[in-house]
């Protein structure tokens, strides 16, 4: 991910899986708002602020490990935020 124009800001990280990826996504937006708002002690949001979030970044990509293959797969935005609602939604119904 790059949060901003700025290419030094480009981070990369390393996951076991896509649901352990969006879960540190949703890790990383959790942590700017406890940044803005250090003095809120229960912070809530939807999807609808994630994808806001996940927009706002310069840039933001997802290679995937394809074993069939063995190469990795870029995955864009548009699919990050497909699949962020999904591993949401089977969150949302345990």
């Amino acid at each position: 991910m790059q949060p901003s124009q700025n290419r030094a800001s480009r981070t990369f990280m390393d996951y076991n899986s896509i649901n352990h990826a969006l879960d540190g996504l949703c890790g990383l937006y959790e942590r700017k708002i406890r940044d803005i708002n250090p003095m809120v002690p229960n912070i809530t949001y939807d999807i609808t602020d994630l994808y806001n979030f996940i927009d706002g970044l310069a840039d933001i990509s997802a290679l995937v490990y394809d074993h069939s293959i063995q190469a990795f797969l870029p995955y864009d935005r548009q699919w990050i935020k497909q699949k962020l609602f999904q591993h949401l939604k089977k969150l949302a119904q345990r």
